[in-house]
């Protein structure tokens, strides 16, 4: 299989740099959100250590620019920032002896949550048939059995994300209190987590303080949210952030070019989205794809990464 994934990744000039995106490794799976758990990380890290040649992501994006890629390059990279990378997934890096990027939306350390997690722990708690939230636009939904609450779930979660930043958090507490959910205050990681990872030798990206779509707030909202949660960063692991990832990363949908340019500005060196494909050579570093295979045999898992790098990037 090396030698068919190198037809499609060559090294030197015409190398491609693939890069996977995670965001949870649990214990087990969940029943509810599906993810990843720690048996399928550890199976994929197997296939991705067997099959490719697994890069730091900063020396990958270095050594794409200078055209000297190995091929079958590979890098990792986790998003947001869940105290389980550091918990579960650090430990199974270290045992394949890969590193890994983690992109922390730095708002969220020291017993916060997200606005999404929030959501799905309610509605995991909902009680009786039916979770009606007509009173706050968002609908009735039937949620009796395990894939209708699921459905519902998905559902709310799609129509809360592309909301006014103040308008969702108004809705997301009003989820909160409607079902009287008793929410966890560790899903995301410490400061001292953090730099658990900087001094494992780990990446430490920025991903903005609050996780805002920077396509829904303004311009000086966006800026300073890339600026602050690069500042937070570096203060935690006293070193330069040089990467960064756009928060839910769909281009032209999720961040614009003026959001590309204010990268640029504060210093960041390179960033990634979530458009899937592979980056050549001659793409624009500031708008590297990112994608993950879901398939669960080897031989499926690597012919999936190879159809990728064939995928034509989107960008701003």
């Amino acid at each position: 299989m090396k030698i068919l994934s190198s037809l499609f990744s060559p090294a030197g000039k015409n190398a491609r740099l693939s890069i996977v995106i995670y965001h949870r490794v649990l214990p087990n799976p969940d029943p509810l959100v599906g993810g990843g758990d720690v048996n399928s990380f550890e199976k994929q890290l197997g296939y991705l250590t067997k099959n490719f040649n697994v890069l730091p992501l900063y020396e990958a994006i270095k050594r794409l620019r200078q055209g000297t890629l190995p091929s079958r390059a590979v890098s990792i990279t986790f998003d947001d920032g869940y105290a389980d990378n550091a918990e579960i997934a650090l430990p199974i890096l270290q045992k394949y002896n890969v590193s890994a990027t983690f992109f922390i939306a730095s708002g969220f350390l020291d017993g916060g949550r997200m606005w999404n997690d929030t959501v799905i722990e309610s509605v995991r708690q909902a009680q009786g048939e039916r979770l009606a939230l007509d009173e706050i636009n968002l609908g009735t939904h039937i949620i009796s059995t395990l894939t209708q609450r699921r459905e519902a779930l998905f559902n709310i979660i799609e129509i809360l994300k592309y909301l006014p930043h103040e308008v969702r958090q108004l809705q997301v507490e009003e989820i909160r209190t409607r079902i009287a959910a008793n929410l966890p205050n560790d899903l995301m990681m410490t400061s001292d987590q953090v730099r658990q990872l900087h001094n494992a030798g780990m990446e430490i990206g920025g991903h903005t303080v609050t996780h805002p779509i920077l396509s829904k707030v303004n311009n000086t909202i966006a800026l300073t949210e890339i600026a602050n949660g690069k500042e937070a960063l570096e203060g935690i692991i006293g070193a330069p952030v040089r990467l960064f990832a756009y928060p839910n990363g769909k281009p032209g949908k999720d961040y614009c070019a003026d959001h590309v340019e204010m990268v640029k500005q504060l210093g960041f060196e390179a960033a990634v989205s979530t458009a899937w494909g592979a980056a050549k050579g001659h793409d624009d570093v500031f708008q590297l794809p990112r994608f993950t295979p879901w398939d669960k045999s080897e031989l499926f898992y690597v012919l999936r990464m190879a159809q990728n790098t064939l995928n034509r990037i989107e960008v701003v």
